[in-house]
């Protein structure tokens, strides 16, 4: 989920209460009773995102750890094959000395 995401979400919640808190006389509902029910969504809410979060942090599945998998991905792909355009233009002798200093040199 992206910063600007988080933002609009927030903002959604905030204007939800706001209105809540707004239009409830009018339906009939007491002042104290509508900031009990705002508070109760509210608590339902925050509880709702720890608890997701939670769950994301203890299955490896952030944002952060998705982009740093495809990013290690793809870097290692690039390196290797780099090397094997590398290795490949060197001459058999050359390769073959560089595999036996690798046997010897793990």
């Amino acid at each position: 989920m992206t910063k600007g995401k988080v933002l609009q979400i927030g903002l959604l919640i905030s204007l939800i209460g706001v209105l809540n808190y707004k239009l409830a006389p009018q339906f009939g509902i007491d002042n104290f009773t509508a900031n009990t029910v705002s508070s109760i969504i509210l608590i339902v809410i925050v509880i709702t995102w720890v608890s997701s979060y939670v769950f994301r942090v203890l299955n490896g599945k952030m944002t952060f750890m998705e982009q740093r998998k495809r990013y290690r991905k793809e870097y290692e792909k690039i390196v290797n094959d780099k090397l094997e355009t590398k290795f490949n233009l060197l001459s058999k002798e050359e390769q073959e000395k560089l595999m036996e200093d690798l046997e010897k040199n793990p």
